[in-house]
Parts: structure tokens; C-alpha cells; sequence
């Protein structure tokens, strides 16, 4: 059940609400838990069993963890919750990737004909909220949780369990204990929902159709101009299609009280890789650097050692994305270009001006995008060749004239615009200036038809458009 469809929209969010605003406090989480597993087990019944195991298997390995009367125990166990929390992602992420594989180097009549096994909904991020709990629990970060509701409501909790944000138990857990909602909390959750919704349906949705036929066609069919077109519909689409449906997820936290991290901050106006991962996917970034990055030994080894983490790091980020070799030569794209900078070429950059930092990280970025959208290898390495005139002649050139009308004009230089923080400085300047004055009714009053009439033209295209892809579904 996605955000961004009529059934969530008008039936499904409407009526939890309901719930909770006519129940007691003491019913909330009961009934958030309720919603959550019942919202997941719409995407698919048989893998909610899955979710109710990782939910009944770390909150066993937690009190394991906490029960242990020696540290090599307390050890013992941690290693035991993390091998099978990484088997399961293992066996039902990336078994299809090895046997397909496998088989491209057995002969015909040995190969293994195999049943491919389906993605569970999610298995990603509520994989590694769990393994952050059990890891906090072991290094004493969170006291262990012995209501097993309020574990399966963290672990489950349907506004980021499918794509997220990653949330840390610590930083959560007096919220389910102990939250207030109130109608401010309320208020700006539905503006978040609303904001979120928009630059899903009205941008994220209007970009994809031409990233999608884009990418669909032969490289060899693309010009110049088109490839890049592709490439910059693509950039916008992925970030619109992520970074709203994480305001949709802040934005339902805050309607029931909770407060949820930050996912994204503009990072399209990074000035370095560096910077981008610091501002795209921060929840994911953070927990690689706590759980993985730090404990490898972070930057404090040398800068060998230090390049050798980068690289594991990205590596496992890749593959974290997809099981396929175009993701993970994503992630070591990014990589590259992190130990790059660490040899200097940030402080080169630094030294020849703002924008230099600005045009380098774009590029890479868009470039390292080919990787993540291509459907092979193959179709990337033609699609490269495409951007930069090298591809060969076709005589089926790609129509981009056909797409380019008034709509898409305008969504681009929305699109554009929503990259950076010109609307939100626009907004805090306009309510310091009305605050306290009489003008300040009409804008709020303004901002909330605003609101209205974007939820209303939102909900309008989905109604009449049946395309509404969501990216992040398949990590």
C-alpha cells in the first residue's frame, strides 16, 4: 500500500487516525502495532511472518544479550542475532543474484534451475533497525526493551518501515514509552505529509515517464542531448520519489506523536561526495558509519587502513541498494571519488571556487546515477558512450521534442527550484516579516489553502493517472 495512493490516502490513514484520536493514551500503541502489521501484511500476507519473526527473534536476542552473565556470552549472542539478521537479508535478497551467477559458469546440463525467490517489502530497513537495537543493547547505548509490543512497534511502525527512514532505538524509545501528541506536533505533520505527497505525485511522477522511456530505448537510439535529458529526468525523479516519501513519513510520525530523523537535505547543492552523503539518505549514511565505518576503525588507522573501510563501506552500500553488479559498482563509483577527495581533490576544489564543487558533484552524481538506473551493465556502458557523442548512428533518433510541453516545463523549473532551499528561506522570511502583525492571518490562512489545494491536485492526478511508481520499493 503505497503513500501516495487513494486507498492509503482516504481509507486506510483516515480511519487509523480516527482510532487513535477517539482511544485512550494507553491504547496508542497497541493500535499503531495493529495498523502497522495489518499495513504490511496488505503488500503481502505470507511475508508478514518474516516481519513477526525478526521482531520475536531480536527481542529474544536482546534479553539474551542483557541476561548474559559474561561479556564472552553477551558476545556470543550479539554474533548469533547478527549472523542470522544478515542470513535472512542473504537468502532472500541476494540468492537470485549468486545462482543466476553460479550458473553462467556451469555447463547447460549442471545449471540450477531455481524458483526466483520474491523481495519481501522492507526487509532492508527493518533489517537494520533491528540489528542497531541488538548492537546498542551489547554496547550499552539503550537498556534493553521487555515489552515485546513496544519492540515490534519500533521495528514495525508502518510510516517508515517499508523505505525508512533507518530510526535508532534510542532515539525513539522514550518516544513510544512516553509521547504526547499535540494538535502543533499534528498540524506541521500534516503539512510535512502534504509537502512530501506533492513532490511525489506532482514531481517525482511527471519526471519518471520520460527517465523511463529514456532508459528503456537503445542507447544507440540517443543522441547527445536526449541521453542527458535522461539522465537529469532520472536525478530529479529519484530524489523527488525518496525524499518525498520520507517527509510522508516524518510528516505520519508527527501525526501520532512521534518525532522521526531527518532523511534528506537538499544534497544537490553539496560541494563534494563527501558532502552529498552527509546530506542524501542520512539515516542510511549514519548507520553505515556507526556500524560498520567506526567499528572497522574509521579514519584512525592510517590512511591505507582508512581507504580500505571507504571501500568495504561503499561496497556494502551498493549492494545494500540491489543485488545486481550495476549497484555495486554504484556504490564504489562513490567510493572512488570519497578516497579521491581524501588525497586532496577537495581541497583543490575548495581552492578553486564554489561552484567548481558544485559542477564536480553533480556530475559524478549523474554519472553514478547511469549505474543505478541501467538494466545491465551492458545498456550503462552504451548509455556512457551516448552522453558524450560516441554512441553509434542510429536511424530511429529518440523524439525528445514529443514530451517536452508546457507541464513538463513548468514541473522542471519547479523541480529545479525545489533542489535548494529557496522556497523554505523564501517561507521563513515571509512569517518573520508577517509575525505578529495583521498580515500574518492571510498568510497562514494563505499557506493552508495552499496546502488544500496542493493535497487536492495531488489526489486529482491519482485519480486520473494510473502510473505512480515508487523506486525504493525493491531495496
Amino acid at each position: 500500500m503505497l503513500f501516495s495512493s487513494l486507498l492509503f490516502l482516504y481509507v486506510f490513514l483516515p480511519a487509523v487516525l480516527i482510532l487513535i484520536l477517539l482511544s485512550p493514551r494507553r491504547w496508542h500503541n497497541g493500535l499503531l502495532l495493529f495498523a502497522s502489521l495489518f499495513f504490511y501484511a496488505w503488500g503481502g500476507v505470507s511475508y508478514s511472518l518474516l516481519l513477526l519473526g525478526s521482531i520475536l527473534l531480536n527481542y529474544a536476542i536482546g534479553l539474551a544479550i542483557d541476561r548474559a552473565g559474561t561479556p564472552m556470552r553477551k558476545r556470543n549472542w550479539l554474533i548469533t542475532g547478527l549472523i542470522v539478521n544478515i542470513g535472512l537479508l542473504v537468502i532472500f535478497k541476494y540468492t537470485n543474484f549468486f545462482l543466476d551467477n553460479l550458473n553462467l559458469y556451469l555447463p547447460a546440463a549442471q545449471r540450477i534451475d531455481f524458483k526466483p525467490i520474491v523481495l519481501p517489502l522492507g526487509i532492508s530497513f527493518f533489517t537494520f533497525q533491528a540489528i542497531s537495537y541488538i548492537v546498542d543493547v551489547y554496547q550499552h547505548r539503550t537498556p534493553v526493551q521487555r515489552k515485546l509490543p513496544h519492540l515490534a512497534l519500533y521495528i514495525a511502525f508502518f510510516p517508515q518501515l517499508i523505505a525508512g527512514p533507518i530510526v535508532r532505538y534510542h532515539d525513539i524509545a522514550h518516544q513510544i514509552r512516553a509521547r504526547r501528541m499535540s494538535w502543533p506536533l499534528f498540524a506541521s505533520g500534516v503539512e510535512r505529509f502534504i509537502l512530501g505527497l506533492a513532490k511525489k505525485v506532482l514531481l517525482a511522477n511527471n519526471f519518471a515517464p520520460l527517465a523511463d522511456d529514456i532508459f528503456a530505448v537503445a542507447p544507440t537510439d540517443l543522441d547527445p542531448l536526449s541521453a542527458w535529458m535522461g539522465v537529469l529526468m532520472y536525478t530529479l525523479q529519484i530524489y523527488f520519489d525518496f525524499s518525498g516519501y520520507s517527509d510522508m513519513a516524518i510528516g505520519l510520525g508527527r501525526m501520532f506523536g512521534f518525532r522521526i530523523p531527518e532523511n534528506f537535505n537538499f544534497p544537490y547543492i553539496a560541494r563534494s561526495i563527501r558532502e552529498f552523503w552527509r546530506r542524501w539518505h542520512i539515516s542510511l549514511s549514519q548507520w553505515f558509519r556507526d556500524y560498520l565505518y567506526i567499528p572497522l576503525g574509521g579514519n584512525r588507522k592510517g590512511n591505507g587502513r582508512t581507504y580500505f573501510n571507504l571501500f568495504v563501506v561503499f561496497l556494502l552500500t551498493g549492494l545494500w541498494h540491489g543485488a545486481a553488479w550495476n549497484f555495486l559498482l554504484w556504490g564504489l563509483f562513490h567510493g572512488l571519488f570519497l578516497i579521491l577527495e581524501r588525497l586532496g581533490l577537495e581541497k583543490w576544489l575548495e581552492r578553486t571556487g564554489r561552484w567548481s564543487g558544485h559542477i564536480y558533484t553533480l556530475l559524478v552524481v549523474m554519472l553514478a546515477w547511469v549505474l543505478f538506473r541501467a538494466p545491465n551493465l551492458d545498456h550503462a556502458w552504451h548509455y556512457y558512450r551516448a552522453l558524450f557523442g560516441r554512441g553509434a548512428p542510429s536511424d530511429t533518433p529518440f523524439d525528445l521534442a514529443f514530451y517536452l510541453g508546457p507541464e513538463f516545463w513548468l514541473a522542471l523549473g519547479i523541480g529545479l527550484l525545489a533542489c535548494t532551499p529557496v522556497f523554505r528561506v523564501l517561507t521563513k522570511i515571509m512569517e518573520k516579516s508577517f509575525r505578529g502583525k495583521p498580515v500574518d492571518v492571510v498568510f497562514q490562512l494563505i499557506t493552508t489553502l495552499g496546502l488544500m489545494l496542493m493535497f487536492l491536485y495531488a489526489t486529482l492526478e491519482l485519480a486520473t493517472e494510473s502510473y505512480n511508481p515508487f523506486i525504493y520499493f525493491r531495496f
